[in-house]
């Protein structure tokens, strides 16, 4: 456990050290929005429409000044200019009844209330279909992590930690969902209502604008600065989080043995500096992004400190500006208003950069899962399995799963169809390596694994797998009833299939004893049932599947001798005309093999019967002898037919820890 944990931090601590390619990342992300561009299309309509509104408005406002609002030291011919045409297109003269006037101050009024209403209506709409669009984009991306989940081999979940990749799944994608429920949205108008304010402001008055726009520099260099920083931070946040995820889906899953051996401080204090890592990352990240608003605020009260004096000293002088027309009253207005909308957008951007930042940063992590290439592939031209028929072969098979530590050292053998295959050997000897390859959980380096004659990488793995059976030691079940994990077998099986099956596995009568016989659920892992009771059920899906090839992975080690009497009938039946390989613990249950292989350091050291092999009195009769004491007065060692039970010979079985896999 131990050394996937480490190799899961290791892993992590590259991702830190590894630059990353933003333009990319974003570049993944627009893959996955073409698909649905009416969406976009409509978001886009809506956000056009609504910036559209709020450059109209100053303009609307500055032309109400100039025409109802003008000092009468400004009420010459025309009213003040722009460029030297008048802000008001249709100024009032300066004798005309009040009435007239409020009227069309009444028409203007009308006009910017429309103007609000439309461009509000238009913003919801922009952003209810934006975050539609974006949680369809986010269910794509759920879909294709689980896919990934399902699609990567064994070997990598021996090296990352479940809870990392579970963070990627739920807190990396949420931090994505706000983003495209929010922030995007948010960025890409004030983006847009920014570059249109500065189209507008240059078209009104080129001086007075770039005056305007004098501390957008510095406004730019800072964003740049602090998001910069903020998304390293993020980074680093996302994946802290996903060592606390892990931690947490550890702890939760050993905590029996965490209360057994009294390491619940150790598992506390572990848990705690996990947990503190993740906040000073992300007191980091917030410390960039609290410094940003401050500083964009002083620079934006500089802008609108630098537009009224400028523009007021050129209205109350009455003097051209650098050279221009005369600036009109209404004109400083609209400047003064977009000066503000200006700034607005920009200290909302810098804070929503910062949630862009962290999807990004979740992003790259999420996709940086999804390419990862798995290592068990079909071939291009892989055909579906033909019926089994139960010939299985290795020729010459070396495996390591770190370079240039074998695991294997050239196995071979060969079984016959219906034979039943015993594997034995101490720990580590690469017994349960030899039955991965079978299914292909891994693949050999070296040397071929044929089944019927045909390579088993020559065929697709399910039509492969389909047709194989597997029961292990630490049989894994899910929260539904009893009747669904046993059908989990065969999904299509009827109930009295399921039932039958149940039966032949011996775990009918406690399954009756259930308070809801077959439809009881299960808690997780199938939390309520002991071991063997557990154990039991998974022998009951594997008979439901019927499969060719029978592979049992100490699959009676955790039951007692009461019960493992009661399922080795049911094991001689379902092994009957199927070749079946058994990892076996007592090796007391595995005399009637028709092959014992003794596996130790990656070799076959011996093989033969159970008889052949206690006669030849090597490595097989030593292993066979350390899990058995001689009763008092009894023969010291059994005599040769393989009846090792006290029946006449005076052993009782015993486990040793030495012959566990």
């Amino acid at each position: 456990m131990m050394g996937g944990l480490d190799g899961g931090r290791r892993m992590m601590e590259r991702d830190v050290l590894k630059p990353k390619n933003v333009g990319a990342t974003l570049a993944r992300f627009w893959s996955y929005f073409r698909s649905r561009w009416i969406g976009l299309l409509l978001t886009l309509i809506f956000i056009v429409f609504s910036t559209w509104t709020q450059v109209t408005t100053p303009e609307i406002l500055g032309q109400a000044v100039d025409c109802y609002f003008r000092p009468p030291a400004f009420n010459t011919q025309g009213g003040m200019s722009i460029g030297g045409t008048s802000t008001c297109p249709n100024p009032p003269a300066a004798d005309a009844p009040l009435e007239e006037k409020l009227a069309g101050l009444g028409q203007i009024l009308l006009k910017l209330l429309l103007l609000y209403a439309g461009g509000s209506v238009a913003s919801g709409l922009g952003f209810y279909t934006m975050a539609a669009t974006g949680r369809q984009v986010l269910l794509d991306l759920r879909t294709q992590i689980f896919q990934q989940v399902h699609r990567l081999s064994i070997g990598y979940y021996a090296e990352n930690e479940a809870g990392d990749i579970m963070s990627r799944l739920t807190s990396d994608a949420d931090a994505i969902e706000q983003t495209f429920g929010f922030a995007l949205l948010n960025v890409f108008s004030g983006a847009l209502l920014m570059i249109w304010i500065v189209i507008k402001m240059l078209q009104a008055n080129v001086p007075y604008a770039i005056i305007s726009l004098a501390v957008v520099p510095f406004m730019i260099i800072a964003t740049t600065y602090f998001s910069g920083q903020a998304r390293k931070a993020f980074r680093k946040s996302r994946q802290e989080m996903g060592n606390v995820n892990a931690g947490l889906q550890e702890s939760i899953s050993g905590v029996r043995e965490v209360q057994a051996f009294n390491r619940e401080e150790e598992s506390i204090e572990q848990f705690r500096r996990s947990n503190a890592a993740n906040r000073d990352a992300n007191v980091r990240a917030a410390s960039f992004t609290s410094a940003l608003t401050p500083v964009l605020e002083a620079l934006g009260y500089i802008a609108i400190a630098i537009v009224v004096i400028v523009g007021g000293l050129s209205v109350i002088r009455n003097e051209p500006l650098l050279g221009t027309s005369v600036i009109s009253l209404g004109l400083v207005f609209t400047f003064l208003q977009y000066t503000q909308r200006f700034n607005f957008p920009i200290q909302q951007i810098s804070v929503l950069w910062t949630n862009i930042q962290n999807a990004i940063a979740g992003g790259e992590r999420i996709f940086s899962f999804i390419d990862v290439q798995a290592e068990i592939v079909d071939k291009p031209n892989a055909k579906p399995m033909p019926a089994i028929q139960g010939k299985v072969e290795f020729k010459n098979v070396y495996l390591e799963y770190k370079k240039g530590e074998p695991v294997l050292r050239g196995v071979s053998f060969e079984t016959k169809p219906g034979q039943m295959i015993a594997i034995v050997g101490p720990t580590g000897a690469g017994k349960t390596t030899i039955i991965n390859l079978i299914p292909r959980f891994y693949d050999a380096k070296e040397g071929e694994v044929l089944i019927d004659g045909i390579n088993v990488r020559d065929v697709t793995q399910a039509s492969l797998r389909e047709q194989i059976g597997l029961v292990l030691q630490d049989s894994f079940l899910f929260s539904d009833t009893v009747m669904n994990n046993i059908r989990y077998g065969r999904l299509d099986a009827t109930d009295e299939e399921v039932i039958a099956a149940a039966k032949l596995a011996s775990a009918d009568t406690f399954i009756e004893r259930l308070p809801d016989g077959y439809q009881t659920v299960l808690g997780e892992r199938g939390s309520g049932l002991s071991q063997g009771q557990r154990q039991l059920l998974s022998i009951a899906r594997a008979a439901l599947k019927n499969p060719r090839i029978l592979i049992l992975d100490e699959a009676t080690s955790s039951v007692d001798t009461r019960t493992e009497k009661l399922i080795q009938k049911a094991f001689e039946t379902l092994m009957e005309g199927r070749t079946s390989f058994v990892i076996a613990h007592r090796l007391s249950t595995i005399r009637n093999a028709d092959v014992v292989m003794l596996i130790n350091n990656g070799e076959i050291v011996e093989r033969g019967t159970h008889d052949e092999l206690l006669a030849k009195r090597g490595a097989y009769y030593d292993l066979y002898m350390s899990q058995f004491r001689v009763k008092e007065g009894a023969e010291a060692a059994p005599n040769g037919n393989g009846n090792g039970n006290g029946n006449g010979n005076g052993v009782t079985a015993v486990a040793s820890p030495a012959v566990s896999s």
